[in-house]
Parts: structure tokens; C-alpha cells; sequence
């Protein structure tokens, strides 16, 4: 595509992580489905939109898209699709009860984009979302990136456990998308020495890891250790210009208020006016203010991208690479103008002279330096294992580590000497196990948010392993039966999920 601007060295890749932990039939409002249900209206929606708009104008290798494996089983799933439907035409409603109780701005804004919501669902989502993703992967217009099963802090998890959430991760993408991934995105950004050799092992040739895990020498992919697998580190100087701890473009006073809610329709009517302005005071949400800052916001970090590109080709007197990684809900969910800010800086940076591409392009062309004696890490507070391993979350730690430990047990003992059929028992121990040791948990009690909720859902999933662990202990086959079958209704995602295909304990045939 030619450029407006002179083109400058090195390659931009730009990394969305979609990840939400499995809420189907626990729990609605205020986590729970409805978490779900806004994410996907207000990201996941309009993120492909923006892909397949820019796909039809000839543009490809655009980003590396994250989807975990437990977010890809939601958006297929039917009980989740006719809820997402029925969410959406609720979102209608809502506009309209906006606009007859006087607010018609905010209910016409809201109405547009429920209407046009709920028509690109009903003719391109209805049926589930895999077709969507196969679609955008099959243009190559992204590079999907996997992941293990249910996002589990990978470090902390026993690594019998590990490899199978990985292989499982792994294997799910095929089925839903005709494509095994060879990029990952590493839950968290976690590791810890080893996991490299076990990455190769499955076939995967690169993962991301956050800046200072590389000592913030990220301009180039480095190999882990002896390993030929390729860890990309995110750019933070670059990535904190959108978003961080702190600050970021969301923050601008033009945007829409993500956390001030009218109370009576659930909408959101306010723009951020300002940092200290209280809920109550803000100034009513203007879209043509919003529109343009989005605009100064593109030039602003479309001017960051090249400068730092030429600053870091000089630096190391090479070519050099910058990565920018994000949650995809960051673009829509959490930044409401953030699927339009992305459509414009896909379409501005190649006309500045920037090479776009993917972190599998990046390999590909050689964007790889020294290899580098990666240790542990992680890209959460502190870019250690506090957020995971804290003391707010030892009580997690520890049950984590019974569970897997009880459960890994109980698959074992259900081993015959010979060929087994398939014990769907023994699937549903796994299956509960996988879900109790999400990283979600402990993120959520570690940063106050719902904290109580996740606490609930880890012993929950805790007390689903324990009691049919305890009924196969007891030799009460058929009770074990009845447990594992009523709790496979509300957690029966991942069908495929297969015990038998859990490495042996070590000693074990």
C-alpha cells in the first residue's frame, strides 16, 4: 500500500488478547453472563467488524489476535448465543426507555448501536462464532494466537496438568478453526524456566511476555534459553501511550465514562469531563467530541510508533520491531471509541511509512536477536507472581494445589490395567479442576474486583472435584455418575476434553 509519509525501518505488530473466564449458568448481573454479554457487544462485536471492513479493502496481516480457548467456547455455545440475543434486544429496549424518560440523545446514540449490534449478530453470529474467526484467519487477516484451556496461571500449575491444558488449548482451535496455532499467548504473560521446552514440545514457536521481562529490550524476538521458541516482549513505552496502570488515551475527558451508569436504564450517559469530576457532575456524552479525539489520539500514536521505530532501528543499528499488546476488551468494553480509534491506526500507520504485520511475520523476517535466559515473570503488578501468589491469595494458592493434586489422583486411580472406553467421569473431575484454577480468581480477590464472586467460583468448581472424587474413593460408581452429569450441565464446556489423553503420573504405564 503506499504511503503518504517516507517509510521507516522495522515492523509494528500490534497483539489483542480475548480472554474471559467460563460465566455460562454462573451467575448474571453483576458478574457473571452479563459480563459476557457487554464484552461481546461492545468489543468483540465491533472488533471484527473493523477487521472484516479492513479485509474487504485488500488489507491483511493486520494484528495477532489472542482467543483462549475458554472465550472461543462461550461465543459458540448455544446457551450463551440466545442469551447474547435476548441481551441485545434488552439493550433496545433500554435505548428507548432512555429517550421516553428525556434523555433522547443518549437514547438515539444507544439505539443506533443496539440496532446495528443485534442486525450484524442475527446474519453473522448466530450460528456461533467459530465461522467468524476461521473467516478472518483463512484471509489472513490476523495470525491467531492459542493458549491453554481455561487461562490458568501457567507457573504455579502442576506441569502434568499444564501440558494437558496446553495440548487440549491446542487441539480445541483446530477443531473450531481448521488451524493449529504456532503462537501462543501465554496466560498473564506467566513463566517460568522449563516452559519453553514444553512449548516446543507441542509445536508452538513463539509467546508473548511482557517488557521488563526482557529487561525492556524488546526490539527483537529472542529464543528462550537453548530452545528455538521465540518469546515477543510488549513495548511499554509504546503500549502505555493507549493504556496503562495509570493512563492512556481512555482517560481523555471527551470519552465515555465507562464506570458512571444511570441507575434507572443501565446506560452510561456521561464523557469523563474530567479525573476528579464526581459521577453526578460529569458533562453529558457528545460523540463529535469523542470522534475527535479519536482523531488527535491516532496521529498522536501513529507519531509515537515512528519515532520509536527509528529511535530503536539506530539504537541497535538494525531493524527493529515494536509490539503493543492489549485486551482486546479494552476496544469497545472498558474504551468505548476504541474499535473506531483502531480502524483508523490500521489504516494510518502504513500510509506514515510503518510496516504492519503480525509476530509470526516478525519471525519470519528475521526480527529475532540473541537468545535470552528468561526467568520468572509475568506482566501483572510488579511484572513478578504477586498478583497469582500473593498473600491476599494464599487461600487460593493452597486450594489450587489440593485440587489439582486431588484431582490429578482420582484420574489416575480410574486407570485400568488394559484399553479403557472414555470415563466421562473422569473428564468431569478434569474439566471442574481446570476451571477452579483459573487465573481469574486471583486476579479478581488480589485487585478487589468482585472479589467475593471469584472466591465463590474457585470453591465452587473446588467442591465439584472433591465430591466426586469422594463418591469414586467410596466405590459409589453410579453416584459419581449422577454428580459428574449434573455438574457437566452448567460446566460442560470443551465435549472433547478427554482423560485418557492425561500424561501418566511418573511410574505409572
Amino acid at each position: 500500500m503506499r504511503s503518504t509519509d517516507s517509510a521507516v525501518p522495522g515492523q509494528f505488530a500490534l497483539v489483542l488478547h480475548s480472554h474471559l473466564p467460563w460465566l455460562a449458568h454462573h451467575g448474571r448481573w453483576p458478574v457473571g453472563e452479563e459480563w459476557l454479554y457487554q464484552s461481546w457487544a461492545a468489543a468483540y462485536l465491533p472488533v471484527v467488524r473493523v477487521l472484516r471492513t479492513l479485509a474487504a479493502e485488500g488489507r491483511s496481516h493486520l494484528l495477532s489476535l489472542g482467543i483462549t480457548p475458554v472465550l472461543a467456547a462461550q461465543l459458540d455455545d448455544p446457551h450463551c448465543l440466545a442469551g447474547m440475543h435476548h441481551w441485545l434486544g434488552n439493550w433496545q429496549l433500554r435505548a428507548d426507555e432512555a429517550s421516553m424518560a428525556g434523555n433522547i440523545a443518549l437514547g438515539r446514540h444507544e439505539h443506533r448501536l443496539a440496532a446495528a449490534a443485534t442486525a450484524d449478530f442475527e446474519q453473522n453470529w448466530r450460528h456461533g462464532a467459530a465461522p467468524i474467526w476461521r473467516e478472518l484467519i483463512e484471509a489472513e487477516t490476523i495470525e491467531l494466537l492459542g493458549g491453554p484451556l481455561a487461562h490458568p496461571f501457567q507457573p504455579l500449575l502442576d506441569p502434568r496438568l499444564r501440558t494437558f491444558q496446553l495440548r487440549e488449548g491446542l487441539a480445541d482451535a483446530r477443531h473450531r478453526w481448521g488451524r493449529t496455532p504456532t503462537g501462543i499467548w501465554a496466560p498473564e504473560c506467566g513463566y517460568t524456566p522449563g516452559m519453553e521446552a514444553e512449548y516446543a514440545a507441542v509445536g508452538v514457536t513463539h509467546f508473548m511476555v511482557d517488557g521488563p521481562a526482557l529487561r525492556g529490550e524488546t526490539t527483537l524476538g529472542r529464543p528462550v534459553r537453548d530452545s528455538e521458541v521465540v518469546a515477543f516482549g510488549r513495548d511499554l513505552q509504546v503500549s502505555y501511550r493507549v493504556w496503562s496502570p495509570k493512563s492512556g488515551y481512555p482517560g481523555h475527558g471527551a470519552y465515555r465514562d465507562f464506570h458512571h451508569y444511570d441507575h434507572t436504564t443501565g446506560l452510561k450517559p456521561a464523557r469523563v469531563t474530567g479525573k476528579t469530576v464526581a459521577g453526578p457532575d460529569k458533562a453529558p456524552y457528545d460523540p463529535e467530541l469523542a470522534a475527535a479525539a479519536v482523531t488527535r489520539d491516532v496521529a498522536d500514536f501513529v507519531h509515537t510508533v515512528r519515532e520509536r521505530l527509528i529511535a530503536e532501528s539506530a539504537r541497535i543499528g538494525r531493524p527493529a520491531l515494536v509490539v503493543a499488546a492489549f485486551d482486546t476488551e479494552l476496544f469497545g468494553h472498558w474504551w468505548h471509541e476504541g474499535p473506531q480509534w483502531l480502524a483508523q491506526v490500521l489504516r494510518a500507520l502504513p500510509e506514515a511509512g510503518v510496516t504492519v504485520g503480525t509476530l509470526a511475520d516478525a519471525r519470519a523476517r528475521g526480527f529475532v536477536g540473541a537468545p535470552v535466559e528468561l526467568t520468572d515473570s509475568s506482566w501483572g503488578s510488579g511484572k513478578d507472581w504477586r498478583v497469582w501468589a500473593g498473600e491476599q491469595v494464599r487461600d487460593l494458592v493452597e486450594l489450587n494445589a489440593e485440587i489439582v493434586r486431588l484431582a490429578l489422583d482420582t484420574v489416575d486411580k480410574t486407570r485400568g490395567a488394559g484399553p479403557a472406553l472414555r470415563d466421562r467421569v473422569a473428564d468431569q473431575v478434569l474439566r471442574e479442576a481446570i476451571l477452579a484454577v483459573s487465573s481469574d480468581w486471583a486476579f479478581m480477590v488480589s485487585k478487589d474486583s468482585a472479589a467475593g464472586y471469584a472466591r465463590d467460583r474457585a470453591h465452587q468448581h473446588a467442591h465439584a472435584v472433591r465430591e466426586i472424587a469422594a463418591a469414586l474413593g467410596a466405590g459409589q460408581l453410579a453416584k459419581a455418575g449422577r454428580l459428574a452429569a449434573g455438574w457437566s450441565v452448567a460446566d460442560g464446556l470443551f465435549p472433547g476434553l478427554d482423560a485418557r489423553r492425561l500424561a501418566p503420573a511418573e511410574g505409572q504405564a
